[in-house]
């Protein structure tokens, strides 16, 4: 019971941090500081905070030559689905876009189903349709005014990306790689490839002041570091389906944020299409965790 309590504790942590990124990531962008150097700065600090956690907890570094390839892949996909999130920001309020990207397990369900012909039941083809319906409210508000079509374009690449990302890592052989370790190189591996990008265009900028210092160090230790490593633990105190369940805070924190930080205004579409988008996404993780159950249960 206690190793339950644990799990839920770190899967709300996880969630809840991941959440805070605009509180950080908007005033530091507001100050002129390029996407790229922001997210070259996020995930270097990130990479090196993860390392010192691993060094304290004495895990292995080391990796083969054969792992750096995908790794490399796989910090590619990270940071881009990082990068159209902060685009994102630019087009949309950062409740809708934080709500949207929580589709990303819809897009894992359609992938899985295209190319690993992972069946797709009823219930899912269902889910997939109301989180889209959920979306289609979001796009148009009350007074008829449309969301950006650039915004909504780069938040669904954003939530493909990351869903690529998550079925490269459970199809390749770096699924049986520690946590930890696969977190650190695929941080590591991002902040790279924006350090190339931000060099092949203006350079990496310089932080302007202190306080976005702080934003930074905040922005890498608890909505990347701390929020990485809390879902490892929640997944292996609880497993992978709570903790997908307990990601629904993630977009309800983003609003609250957007509502309390940068006053974004609260509207019955809102309320209604996070509502079904989360339905639909729990809907998803819980069909897929019940049939794993029935085939256990027929198993025995």
């Amino acid at each position: 019971m206690k190793l339950k309590v644990k799990g839920y504790f770190w899967g709300c942590i996880s969630s809840a941090t991941f959440g805070l990124i605009p509180l950080f990531a908007l005033p530091l962008m507001r100050k002129g500081i390029s996407h790229d150097s922001l997210l070259c700065y996020r995930f270097a600090c990130a990479s090196f905070l993860i390392a010192l956690f691993m060094l304290f907890k004495k895990e292995s570094f080391s990796v083969s030559r054969r792992e750096l390839i995908p790794l490399a892949i796989l910090g590619t996909l990270y940071g881009l689905s990082a990068q159209y999130l902060f685009v994102s920001y630019d087009y949309l309020g950062v409740g809708t876009a934080s709500t949207i990207l929580f589709l990303y397990p819809v897009f894992v369900a359609i992938l899985m189903g295209v190319f690993f012909r992972e069946k797709i039941s009823i219930i899912t083809m269902v889910s997939i349709l109301i989180s889209f319906l959920g979306v289609s409210l979001l796009y148009k508000s009350e007074s008829g005014i449309t969301l950006n079509p650039l915004g909504i374009g780069t938040i669904l690449l954003s939530a493909l990306c990351y869903a690529i990302y998550i079925v490269a890592v459970n199809k390749s052989r770096i699924q049986l790689m520690s946590g930890y370790k696969l977190t650190l190189y695929v941080m590591s591996f991002s902040a790279v490839f924006f350090l190339i990008k931000t060099q092949m265009a203006t350079g990496l900028q310089p932080l302007p002041d202190t306080r976005s210092l702080i934003d930074l160090t905040l922005l890498a230790l608890p909505t990347t570091a701390i929020s990485c490593v809390a879902m490892i633990f929640a997944v292996q105190y609880v497993g992978s389906t709570v903790t997908a369940i307990l990601g629904a805070l993630e977009p309800l924190v983003a609003v609250g944020v957007g509502i309390w930080a940068f006053n974004e205004a609260i509207t019955k579409n809102l309320i209604l299409g996070i509502s079904l988008i989360i339905i639909a996404v729990l809907t998803i993780i819980l069909s897929g965790y019940f049939s794993q159950k029935l085939r256990s249960q027929r198993l025995l």
